[in-house]
């Protein structure tokens, strides 16, 4: 069979699966379901208690719902409080990290052998660089780390489907330090071979924090700045962990509920992250920002850059899907709590880097869409920028190449997948298995002689 005679029969098959598997749209009405796992007006559908984080976007007053400024809380503290704390003076990755999977905040003496635990996990086996992430190199670095997290299973010296909390706690503080060098050298590797680039490999100096080695490894010379250093590290704290109901911690809980092991746990949770609706939307807003500047030239001129986001919603510009990227969210209306966080950090950098120009921008953009959307849309809560619409501006100025947004994410977000983790195999030793109804019609058999 000639490959042009396989993509035929794939275009015919494509119309087989439309004409069988398109659902009426009324039956979801009918039978209540909840799509997304959402109700109509946003709210997630409960499936489980944590006491990892909590998520606030709205209380009840009078006995009504009333939509306030977003609040992110892990393990009972504030996470803006956690960042005006240690932004600009101290690294709190690892100092958060530890709030995740302990559910308490350490003293200088629990940090300090926390760290020292990390760095003793923080390598890879010999000549796994060569032999797994140099080889068969990819521009989609998600699919590399996916790749090396399940071969890694290979060389773990222990029972890999061991589900007790030691031996699980072991495998995701080790994937937790290892995560910055999958992300780094998975990077490397693409750069030399697909892009015919310089290769270099830079080990990680176990005496710096998760930010700092992340610069060192991914840049030629080593060389960062501290404020560079500490804009990276508050936004992987931020990006560390958001409630159980997140596309990948949700997956994380649904894998672990099956038995599996944590290789194939994290695995799962990295493939469901790189998905454009979720890990990836910071790339989305750097593309249409980079379309806005090309028809924008006076970025204080609101009444033309109001217009032009006019003409994005109506699907008239940028990739006509009518979306503001960075712009809403899920579960957040009046504010997201991150991007009030990151802001500061944000402005901040870019007065270094010489690029008020460009934040003053975004934060136009943040001012005017919406009141675009609320124009144009009928929507039933309010719309403000969320984390997504500045990191991609951060990762930018920080000169981390696009293919690296996602890894970072992940690079975050493997703490609260593994507190989740953990929670999961501690509290719940039953399997997820939701309910779809089925409306298929029954028909009679017929052998295949009897087929036309």
């Amino acid at each position: 069979m000639k490959a042009k005679e396989v993509l035929e029969y794939m275009e015919k098959g494509e119309k087989l699966c439309r004409s069988v598997d398109v659902v009426n749209e009324k039956l979801y009405d009918e039978f209540g379901v909840k799509r997304g796992l959402r109700d109509l007006d946003g709210h997630g559908v409960l499936t489980g208690v944590t006491n990892i984080s909590k998520i606030v976007s709205s209380k009840i007053i009078d006995g009504k719902e009333v939509h306030c400024d977003g609040e992110l809380w892990y393990r009972g503290y504030n996470v803006i409080d956690m960042v005006k704390d240690f932004g600009f003076k101290r690294f709190g990755f690892e100092e958060v990290a530890y709030l995740l999977l302990f559910g308490k905040l350490p003293n200088k003496d629990q940090l300090k052998e926390f760290r020292a635990v990390l760095g003793k996990l923080n390598h890879l086996p010999t000549n796994f660089t060569r032999d797994v992430i140099m080889k068969a190199p990819s521009k989609d670095i998600m699919n590399t780390m996916t790749k090396s997290v399940l071969t890694l299973a290979s060389y773990d010296d222990y029972d890999v489907s061991d589900l007790s909390i030691p031996n699980v706690l072991r495998q995701c503080m080790a994937l937790i330090s290892e995560f910055p060098m999958l992300a780094a050298y998975g990077y490397c590797a693409y750069n030399h071979y697909e892009k015919d680039e310089s290769m270099y490999i830079h080990r990680p100096d176990i005496k710096l924090s998760t930010a700092e080695n992340f610069l060192r490894m991914v840049r030629p010379d080593k060389q960062y700045t501290e404020l560079e250093a500490q804009v990276l590290d508050a936004a992987l704290v931020l990006h560390m962990e958001h409630g159980g109901g997140n596309n990948s911690t949700f997956t994380t809980r649904v894998v672990s509920s099956a038995g599996s092991d944590t290789y194939s746990v994290v695995a799962a949770a990295l493939s469901s992250l790189k998905g454009p609706k979720h890990g990836g939307a910071n790339i989305k807003v750097m593309e249409m920002m980079e379309d806005i500047r090309k028809h924008i030239s006076d970025y204080n001129d609101l009444d033309a850059l109001k217009d032009y986001l006019a003409k994005i919603v109506d699907k008239k510009a940028f990739d006509n899907r009518g979306l503001i990227y960075g712009m809403g969210h899920a579960i957040y209306s009046v504010s997201d709590p991150r991007a009030r966080a990151f802001k500061k950090f944000v402005e901040t950098l870019a007065v270094e880097k010489n690029m008020e120009k460009e934040y003053e921008l975004y934060s136009n953009i943040e001012k005017l869409a919406p009141e675009v959307i609320a124009e144009k849309r009928r929507i039933y809560k309010g719309v403000s920028a969320n984390v997504d619409f500045y990191s991609g501006f951060v990762y930018s100025m920080l000169g981390i190449p696009t293919e690296l947004y996602t890894p970072l994410f992940a690079v975050a977000r493997i703490v609260g997948w593994s507190a989740h983790r953990i929670e999961e195999l501690i509290n719940v030793d039953k399997i997820i298995r939701p309910a779809y109804m089925s409306v298929m019609k029954e028909k009679k058999y017929k052998t295949l002689e009897k087929r036309k």
